[in-house]
């Protein structure tokens, strides 16, 4: 992937961290999530802009394929390979870096980044949050967005299985 297919935002994780002591530095608050992104829709782009409006910055941590793969969302997810993910990530005005990870877990790149804001979706309970307990020891605050009900990838693609495309993406 070249750096006009992801707008330059993707990096890897060790420039991730310079650019997050840059913005620290500089007075800036950073906010993190994580995910698969997959299929990309309404509800992934209403969340990311809540989560970019509780800062400055916005970091996301990207599954990589086979990391996604593990979380047993399917044999055949994700749909879309990381490189098509963060292509389609890196074209919204809410995002400002993009870092995949291999690991099952984001908590090492968590620690790494040290975001002022640790946010995932109201599908989780603070307790089920990997890093919460690190973000909130070095002063950090975590925060669950509600998600907009009827917007998940899967549902989509359950509803692409049952209805046929056309039915399902009008």
């Amino acid at each position: 992937m070249t750096a006009i297919e992801d707008g330059g935002r993707r990096v890897d994780r060790e420039t991730a961290a310079g650019i997050c002591r840059r913005w620290r530095a500089a007075g800036e608050r950073i906010v993190f999530t994580n995910g698969v992104f997959d299929l990309l829709h309404r509800g992934h782009v209403e969340y990311l802009a809540q989560a970019r409006a509780l800062g400055n910055r916005l970091v996301i941590g990207v599954n990589d394929d086979a990391s996604a793969r593990r979380l047993e969302k399917g044999d055949d997810r994700p749909i879309n390979r990381l490189e098509d993910r963060i292509a389609v990530l890196s074209g919204l005005a809410a995002v400002d870096l993009l870092v995949s990870f291999s690991e099952d877990t984001p908590l090492s790149l968590i620690v790494l980044l040290k975001p002022d804001v640790l946010v995932k979706g109201g599908d989780y309970s603070e307790d089920q949050v990997v890093g919460a307990d690190e973000v909130r020891a070095w002063g950090g605050e975590v925060v669950l967005v509600p998600l907009r009900k009827g917007h998940s990838t899967t549902d989509l693609i359950t509803r692409i299985r049952t209805s046929g495309t056309e039915t399902a993406l009008s």
